[in-house]
């Protein structure tokens, strides 16, 4: 009974957002699918956007029939991420493409060139998720 009660719960939370990426909580992360992980707080100034904003349409725009590869937004405020940001050492904004225990950070490179350059961090994702598609 507890379960279907927090089960019902979850399912009215997230309706009520009207959040259209996918949510660490709402999915199951499977080790043999590229994961694009967005790590952000609750605020997040005009750079963390565009990573975001860069990462989610490099992914929608050139992997969409792809169902090997996701973009997952995780707030790193909401509980029940505690998990993924212990495994990838999160304590700031992140952006990591991970395959199982193939991951990398380029968390560095997206803040140096979302703003002025989103090309070379759509060409870098697409190279990285590539490399894990293989």
């Amino acid at each position: 009974m507890k379960r279907v009660t927090l089960f019902l719960i979850l399912t009215a939370i997230f309706a009520s957002c009207g959040q259209s990426n996918k949510k660490a909580e709402t999915i199951e992360i499977n080790p043999e699918i590229v994961n694009v992980f967005y790590f952000h707080g609750k605020q997040r100034c005009k750079t963390c956007v565009a990573v975001q904003d860069v990462a989610r349409e490099t992914i929608e725009k050139n992997f969409a029939d792809n169902d090997k590869v996701s973009f997952i937004e995780i707030n790193t405020g909401e509980k029940g991420n505690e998990t993924l940001i212990e495994k990838y050492e999160i304590t700031w904004n992140a952006l990591i493409i991970a395959e199982g225990d193939n991951n990398v950070d380029i968390t560095d490179q997206a803040f140096a060139t979302a703003v002025n350059n989103p090309q070379s961090l759509e060409n870098l994702i697409k190279e990285e998720v590539n490399k894990r598609l293989q």
